[in-house]
Order: structure tokens, then C-alpha cells, then sequence
């Protein structure tokens, strides 16, 4: 399930609003519009997009804001979940058979799954199976790993490109060096396109370009689990032991959420029994 979210926005917005503050602070909302240049705007953004293309193909450069935009949503990962599908999975495999499997994979939604339990229900040994799902994390890895790249590169470029517009600024102040009067303004003008650089790449590119890192670790994660499960379905394991195995990639608060539902639902069975 995909949902937004709201973390990513919310951190952009409240670091916007201590820049606000940091300038309001000492300069009052008139010195808001000091730090507004469209020249150094320009420099900054028209350099950033002319670098990516040249680093990039048009196809990748295409997906920058697909890519961007997966940064704003969240996708729901129960791992409690996913264990509790294959130990369910593995006590009808025990009961029915593999093939009475294929009946489950109507109220399974991710791909991932279904196609592990489909090569399980087709006998494909399980070294092969793995192989193959593998392969497929390996995929999804590289295409995570080009899509994030554009993120990361741009993270990389904008302070250049601010330092660039820096640079031009400055050659320009001292070619008018005769009247000293412009000398303050200019200088600020000069520095407003490091400026704008630096805040793009340290509280937009870099922290997406890690949450898309993270988003990434957690699927591969997700999919680790996945093929565990489905060689312990295949193999014909014990649920219980089946569930032993896969609770060991639960973190401690899972794990501890898990026994209080175990001890609820055995107090549940005594207090019926009574």
C-alpha cells in the first residue's frame, strides 16, 4: 500500500522557515527580498539542469521527477505481516499440497511473492529458485541505484554551480572596483548564488537521494524475507519452525509485540476453555 509521506515535506518546509528566521531575525522582512536575485536563480538552476544532461542520457534525465517524487510517498512494509502470510502458506502446503497454493495468490498483491510461489508450486529446486529471485533483487538494486544517481549528482552540482555564479559575480565587482559605493551590493549578489547552491543540495537533493537509499535497503530487506519464506514453504517446513526463522529478522520491538500477542491470545483460549 502507497501513501504519502508527509515527513519529506514537512522537513523541507521547516528548513525553509529557519533560513526565513535566521534572515528575518537580523534583517527584518525587508531583508527577505535582499536574498531574492533571479540572475543567481538562473545561474544555479539552468547550470544544475545543463550538468545533468551532460552527465545523463535523455531517458534517465526524463525520470528525475518521477524519481523525486517517490521521495513524498511511503510504502507500507509489515514485516509481522509478510511472516504470518508464509506461515499460513506453509501450514496449507503441509495440509494440501503445493499446488493448493495457487489459490492464495489471489489475495497476495506483491509481484515478488507471487512469482517465488509460483516457482515453488512448479517444482523448480530451490537453489534455482533462489537464484532467480536474486537476480531479481540484484535488478531492482541497479535500477534504485540509476535512479537515485540523478538525485545524488545533483546534489553534487548545485554548490558548484552556485560557486560558479560566485565567481562570475566577482569578476564583475572588480571590474567596477572605481566606485566602491557598489562594491557591498555586488558582493552580496555574488555570494546569493552560493547560497541558493548550497541550501538546494543540503536540504532538498542529498536528504532525497538518502531517504530513495533507505527506501531501497528496506525493499531489498523485504525481499531477503520474501525468499526465505518461500524455500521454507517449498521444503515442506514445520510452521512453527518456519515462523521461528523468520521472526529472527524482526527487530527486538516486533519481537517483543509478537509474544505479547501470543500471551493474549493463549489467555484467550484459557479463559474459553474455563
Amino acid at each position: 500500500m502507497t501513501k504519502k509521506d508527509l515527513m519529506t515535506p514537512i522537513g523541507i518546509t521547516i528548513g525553509f522557515i529557519m533560513v526565513m528566521f535566521g534572515i528575518m531575525s537580523s534583517a527584518g522582512f525587508s531583508g527577505v527580498t535582499s536574498f531574492i536575485q533571479a540572475s543567481s536563480i538562473i545561474i544555479v538552476i539552468g547550470g544544475l539542469v545543463a550538468a545533468l544532461m551532460v552527465n545523463f542520457n535523455v531517458g534517465e534525465v526524463k525520470l528525475t521527477f518521477r524519481v523525486m517524487k517517490e521521495a513524498f510517498k511511503q510504502h507500507d512494509r509489515n514485516l509481522r505481516e509478510l511472516i504470518s502470510l508464509f506461515v499460513r502458506l506453509s501450514e496449507r502446503a503441509r495440509r494440501e499440497g503445493l499446488l493448493a497454493l495457487e489459490a492464495e495468490l489471489d489475495e497476495v498483491d506483491d509481484p515478488f511473492i507471487k512469482k517465488g510461489i509460483l516457482l515453488a508450486v512448479d517444482g523448480i529446486e530451490p537453489e534455482v529458485i533462489t537464484d532467480i529471485m536474486k537476480a531479481e533483487i540484484n535488478a531492482v538494486e541497479e535500477r534504485h541505484y540509476r535512479g537515485r544517481a540523478i538525485i545524488e549528482k545533483a546534489g553534487e552540482y548545485a554548490p558548484a554551480w552556485g560557486m560558479i555564479g560566485t565567481l562570475i559575480g566577482l569578476v564583475l565587482m572588480l571590474q567596477s572596483l572605481s566606485n566602491p559605493a557598489t562594491l557591498g551590493p555586488q558582493m552580496a549578489v555574488a555570494l546569493l548564488t552560493t547560497f541558493y547552491g548550497t541550501l538546494l543540495s543540503n536540504l532538498v537533493f542529498i536528504p532525497m537521494a538518502g531517504k530513495l537509499e533507505n527506501r531501497t535497503d528496506q525493499e531489498i530487506f523485504m525481499k531477503q524475507v520474501v525468499i526465505e519464506g518461500v524455500i521454507g514453504v517449498q521444503s515442506g517446513q514445520n510452521p512453527k519452525v518456519l515462523e521461528e526463522k523468520l521472526s529472527a529478522f524482526l527487530s527486538d520491538e516486533d519481537k517483543r509485540y509478537v509474544e505479547e500477542e501470543k500471551q493474549a491470545e493463549s489467555m484467550g483460549e484459557a479463559a474459553n476453555e474455563a
